[in-house]
């Protein structure tokens, strides 16, 4: 069964960029001036089966992050269509779904409540979410004064244990200390071992070769190789070291 579906997805958004002095003026003085368009992704199709393990790979800018959003439904595409099935954990940029002034504790419930899950469901995973995250002695203070570091924890942990079947990560394992990675791994590894779904993105080749069976490799929003990891990642090591 496929839980992702992309099928000629693209994403634009205004170029509002002014290049010229030149360009400037013309704008100032026509009110009705067309603005171009950029695209994050253009013309995308994949589609993610259940119980696969898929990295996404790519230089920055390339649309990664524009992807995971797409298939998270953060972001609607301007084109095309984006189906999703089951219940999807997202774990993208920090900060998203959390409230700075709230403490820890409420952030788990709010959290969990985006993802449509009760509050009585979040409070009988609570005790592990924070033990997980190991926030114990400052759960109750206001998120604005975590580190990124605890913030990151804190948003895996909650999407870690609330059995979604599609685990979607963006660059989670670039932050935090190297305990809490091998914690990340270890849980990661659990979830593909158990069935789940998992799409990651990270700039680590290595951790995409290991922990992934499937990689697809992004270039200026385009789709440039979909394969077995290893040879998606091959591929795109070689590309980058002739450039």
């Amino acid at each position: 069964m496929n839980v992702i579906e992309l099928q000629g997805v693209s994403v634009r958004y205004r170029d509002k960029r002014i290049r010229s002095l030149k360009e400037a003026v013309i704008r100032s003085l026509t009110a009705h001036q067309k603005t171009g368009y950029v695209y994050s992704l253009h013309d995308v199709s994949t589609t993610i089966r259940h119980g696969e393990a898929v990295g996404i790979i790519g230089a920055n800018g390339a649309g990664k992050s524009t992807l995971l959003r797409v298939a998270a439904g953060i972001i609607r595409p301007s084109e095309g269509v984006a189906i999703r099935r089951g219940a999807i954990a997202p774990v993208l940029e920090l900060g998203t779904g959390f409230e700075a002034e709230l403490s820890g504790r409420e952030n788990i419930y709010f959290n969990g409540a985006l993802l449509g899950f009760s509050r009585s469901f979040m409070r009988s995973r609570l005790d592990e979410i924070i033990a997980f995250a190991g926030l114990e002695p400052v759960i109750d203070v206001p998120l604005r004064t975590y580190s990124t570091g605890m913030i990151a924890r804190l948003a895996f942990a909650v999407a870690t244990a609330i059995d979604a079947q599609t685990l979607l990560l963006d660059e989670i394992l670039a932050v935090g200390d190297a305990a809490f990675q091998v914690h990340c791994q270890a849980r990661i590894a659990r979830f593909v071992s158990s069935g789940a779904t998992i799409v990651l993105v990270s700039h680590d080749l290595a951790t995409i070769e290991t922990m992934c069976s499937r990689a697809l490799w992004l270039a200026h929003g385009r789709i440039v190789a979909d394969g077995p990891a290893a040879e998606v990642v091959a591929l795109y090591g070689a590309s980058t070291s002739s450039s």
